[in-house]
């Protein structure tokens, strides 16, 4: 099956898609800041491209999108009927990376919290997420 649009559609399209500030990223940084979280955007010093970070806390917030991320079990995280090889290795690559990167992340000492995209729609259960994911303190670690 075709591309319903034009090359050049199609590349006008995909250039309006921005690396930073997208749609669900805002909706995140409004959510951590109303409990007084205090972070920082873009810290190139980290692995992987988190959202903001909250250094006392040592946590890095992704705000993955759904389609691309592939949120396990969501309705947005679908593959597009044109180019299905095409898309099913570009996911698998963005699953690796993203596998990857936390890993790192985690081998640094941070703590990596996903918020995916369908979770930023309604803002009163975002800050309900940041308050369960980024708020509570981790279980401690019991003795053996």
């Amino acid at each position: 099956m075709m591309d319903s649009l034009m090359p050049e559609s199609r590349s006008l399209n995909m250039a309006k898609i921005r690396g930073k500030d997208a749609g669900r990223e805002l909706p995140v940084r409004r959510a951590a800041r109303a409990p007084g979280l205090r972070f920082r955007l873009r810290r190139r010093d980290l692995p992987g491209t988190s959202d903001p970070v909250i250094p006392g806390r040592r946590i890095a917030l992704f705000a993955h999108g759904c389609f691309g991320n592939r949120h396990p079990g969501c309705r947005l995280a679908y593959t597009p009927k044109p180019r299905i090889e095409f898309w099913r290795a570009r996911f698998y690559a963005n699953m690796v990376r993203d596998a990857r990167k936390l890993g790192e992340l985690s081998e640094a000492g941070w703590t990596a919290v996903t918020i995916w995209e369908c979770e930023t729609r309604d803002q009163n259960r975002l800050r309900e997420i940041i308050r369960e994911r980024v708020m509570q303190p981790p279980a401690p670690i019991p003795d053996r």
